[in-house]
């Protein structure tokens, strides 16, 4: 990829090593201060709004990116373990400079969806990490419900199936916050994960064939 290794040399050394410690403590952090006594939730002032961005409060366009996802403590805390555990395997593998460069282009791409419609969410663009995790290390397995190994080939073809789903389905406005979170996995890995795809379809036939006889 020329594009990408022409970003790299022009980015020197601008980048944030260990990029997703700080996204990760960082929801940690809002998560804290959601469940204080405060005058308002962090929710409410670090959330992106189109209006109050034009109004001067420019922090609306960076902090969305730290709101944690909502459910009980232990969902939250596991979904943080597992949002830490992707980022740093795929800046491990490719380094600090293009994992910063993958993060920053799904960051301007819900920027853009943000000011085309007034939504964002930082959900879609964490699981794009999932997508990308699954095809650099398809045979690595995952435990799910602490018994069932599955691998991750597998859990990266229901999350795309489920994503193509709601592309489909939901609202307008998720459907551009989806397509341009996806954005940096497409320009990452449209080709490969297409030759993929392929493979792994072709396997599943065999598998379901074998099944039959």
């Amino acid at each position: 990829m020329k594009w990408l290794n022409w970003i790299e040399r022009k980015m020197g050394r601008h980048y944030i090593p260990n990029l997703m410690r700080y996204i990760v403590f960082g929801m940690l952090g809002v998560f804290i201060l959601e469940h204080l006594p405060l005058p308002r939730s962090a929710w409410e002032l670090l959330y992106f709004n189109k209006t109050l961005i034009l109004r001067g409060e420019i922090w609306r366009l960076i902090t969305w990116i730290f709101l944690p996802p909502t459910g009980s403590i232990l969902f939250i805390l596991l979904n943080l373990y597992f949002y830490f555990f992707l980022g740093t395997s795929l800046e491990n593998h490719w380094g600090s400079a293009r994992f910063n460069i993958y993060y920053a282009i799904g960051i301007l791409g819900n920027i853009v969806a943000g000011f085309l419609t007034g939504f964002t969410t930082n959900s879609y663009l964490n699981i794009s990490l999932l997508l990308a995790f699954a095809v650099l290390y398809p045979d690595m397995e995952f435990t799910l419900f602490f018994f069932l190994p599955v691998k991750v080939r597998w859990i990266g073809w229901a999350w795309g199936l489920y994503l193509l789903y709601q592309l489909v389905t939901v609202p307008w406005i998720y459907k551009v916050s989806l397509a341009l979170s996806m954005l940096p996995f497409v320009l990452y890995f449209g080709k490969d994960a297409w030759l993929q795809a392929k493979m792994d379809y072709r396997r599943l036939m065999r598998w379901i064939n074998l099944r039959r006889q």
